[in-house]
């Protein structure tokens, strides 16, 4: 069957391209291809009691489905072109910020009505924090929780799935370019191939498809760019330590330049009584966060990623194998995420299972005690331990010993594709959005994305 429009994945870039174009042109065939499950079937192996580690199923379903990996993380949207991606400088700054409102209505629309939006204007904590040598970003936040972001997912999937056809465990094989001007779509079925053709196509497949869409740029020669790679940990402490932080902003993304390399460290993902959860990319499990809108749901702990990133520069290129390489030294040393004391790591020793359940935090994951230092380079874990001893002067408590730090945190990014102010790439029709074109890092600039190609598209119809 042919299609006006084929969107490939159903993360949000691609829900929200699939939403717009249903809105604003029903006339249109749409279909979505997605190598993971519709939502209600997503389920997690080592979600339970019996499974204690990850079983590297052949689709992770915390990664892939309807919702991408951002159907389980905290649902927060971030309203803000200081970061999260590099939209602006392809659409504008206005545009961006306009999109990223439009994003936070229809997801209020569709079952976020009642959370809250946090934002960082007029805030006191800012000049607390430059007093202190760090750096407080400016952004409005909407504040889903991991539960309320599965509603809003939900209810859009069931006004879209009777007028876009979905197509999920479909894994795309490759893209190709016909003479005609129409794109061809190449999938494997019941181990048959089969493809579907189309006048245009979006591209949506997030970090987790940073190698296929390589691969898929080298076959059709469309220009990349290197990327950086994001490393460090997570950090878990009481949430009393970051309250008065969380309660007026929720997420604060707070930089710290280190007098030692001058290396940039960065808050990241914040869950405040939230907990901390297991991740698997491409294979390599690290680690990650959640929290929740429902009380009842919520911890007794706060956890945060603290990262530095890395850029290369020639001849070397592969940014994502150093961060994965990191990240695999860690699964062999601790057959998954490592957990130790921030004392420990102070002192030169690795954690105990005694020491930590003598400490004062109860860690939320069950992760393997051992020694990071083991597993980070020296720059990067020095980074960190800089900036946990200069959150200490704003959150008094966040160098305590028995802070516990998870290892390692590694967030990926595409190799930024060539694409125009149309996100589209030398090809006319073809899209690449999201973060798997590597200008978007962030669930409101993937949205924003989709809803702005979906806009082009109609203009163009």
């Amino acid at each position: 069957m042919n299609y006006d429009v084929i969107i490939i994945g159903a993360g949000p870039g691609g829900i929200f391209s699939a939403y717009e174009l249903m809105k604003k042109n029903s006339n249109l065939s749409v279909a979505v291809f997605e190598e993971g499950a519709s939502l209600e079937q997503r389920h997690c192996p080592i979600d339970g009691d019996k499974v204690k580690s990850c079983i590297k199923c052949k689709t992770c379903s915390i990664m892939s489905g309807f919702g991408g990996a951002g159907a389980f993380s905290d649902g927060k949207y971030n309203i803000t072109n200081d970061f999260g991606g590099t939209l602006y400088e392809h659409i504008g700054k206005d545009k961006a910020i306009s999109l990223m409102k439009y994003v936070d209505q229809i997801n209020v629309e569709h079952g976020g009505e009642g959370t809250k939006m946090y934002s960082t204007a007029g805030t006191n904590l800012k000049k607390l924090c430059i007093q202190n040598k760090l750096n407080l970003l400016d952004a409005s936040v909407r504040h889903l929780g991991t539960d309320k972001n599965y509603v809003v997912l939900g209810n859009m999937y069931n006004e879209l799935k009777d007028k876009v056809d979905f197509y999920f465990f479909t894994p795309i094989k490759t893209i190709k370019v016909l003479e005609n001007g129409l794109y061809r779509i190449v999938y494997e079925k019941a181990g048959q191939m089969e493809y579907c053709d189309c006048k245009q196509c979006i591209v949506s497949v997030g970090r987790s498809g940073s190698k296929w869409m390589q691969h898929v740029c080298e076959e059709l020669d469309i220009p990349t760019k290197s990327n950086r790679v994001d490393i460090g940990v997570r950090v878990e402490l009481p949430a009393v330590v970051f309250s008065h932080l969380t309660d007026e902003l929720y997420e604060s993304k707070i930089v710290y330049r280190t007098e030692k390399f001058e290396d940039k460290v960065r808050t990241f993902c914040m869950n405040p009584y939230g907990s901390v959860v297991n991740e698997n990319t491409n294979g390599i499990i690290t680690v990650n966060g959640h929290s929740f809108e429902d009380p009842k749901m919520r911890t007794q702990n706060t956890n945060f990623a603290l990262l530095v990133a890395k850029h290369f520069t020639a001849p070397f290129k592969d940014s994502n194998g150093y961060g994965e390489s990191i990240a695999r030294l860690s699964n062999m040393l601790g057959g998954g995420v490592i957990v130790q004391r921030f004392g420990d790591l102070i002192r030169g020793r690795r954690s105990n299972k005694k020491r930590i359940e003598e400490g004062t935090v109860r860690p939320t994951l069950a992760a393997t005690p051992g020694d990071l230092s083991l597993v980070l380079p020296k720059r990067i874990l020095d980074g960190i331990i800089e900036m946990i001893n200069a959150l200490d002067k704003i959150a008094p408590g966040t160098a305590n010993d028995d802070t516990l730090l998870y290892g390692v945190e590694v967030k990926f990014y595409n190799m930024e594709v060539d694409i125009d102010e149309n996100l589209e790439t030398k090809y006319k029709g073809l899209y690449i959005i999201g973060d798997g074109s590597g200008v978007t890092h962030s669930l409101s600039h993937a949205s924003a994305s989709g809803v702005y190609v979906a806009d082009r598209i109609v203009e163009n119809n």
